[in-house]
């Protein structure tokens, strides 16, 4: 029996389907982590805090299963207030190109398809997750 043939492998163990919950997890986090990549921000300690509020939404949304589809959007948000305590507004809104610097608000505040948005300027800017193709355009 060859080494790959082990049926004690680990590579070998079928894995079941991943739940909706856990799709909608990582999908935030996958989401978030881009804009913080886009901005240049996602440091070790700023990904730790992306996992705490995955974690803490893991539970509402065990709480609430309907609300799967609003987890990006809280876990934005989330990210953007602990941001905010321990290092100042982020995201920066790109569009306002006077006055002073501001940051980007999630929006609908509890709904699917949260966008960042500038308030200032009435506008969208991105959806969560794609800050870095409204940076290059």
């Amino acid at each position: 029996m060859a080494p790959h043939d082990d049926p004690g492998d680990p590579d070998d163990t079928p894995v079941g389907p991943v739940s909706p919950l856990e799709q909608a997890l990582h999908a935030a986090r996958a989401l978030v982590l881009a804009d913080l990549v886009a901005h240049e921000v996602a440091e070790a300690d700023v990904v730790s805090l992306v996992e705490e509020s995955v974690a803490h939404r893991r539970w509402w949304v065990e709480q609430w299963p309907e609300g799967a589809g609003f987890v990006a959007g809280l876990v934005a948000q989330d990210v953007q207030d602990a941001l905010l305590e321990r290092y100042g507004r982020w995201p920066l809104c790109p569009v306002c190109g006077s006055g002073d610097p501001h940051a980007l608000e999630v929006e609908p505040e509890l709904g699917p398809d949260p966008h960042w948005v500038c308030h200032l300027a009435g506008v969208k800017v991105a959806a969560v997750g794609s800050l870095g193709e409204a940076a290059s355009t």
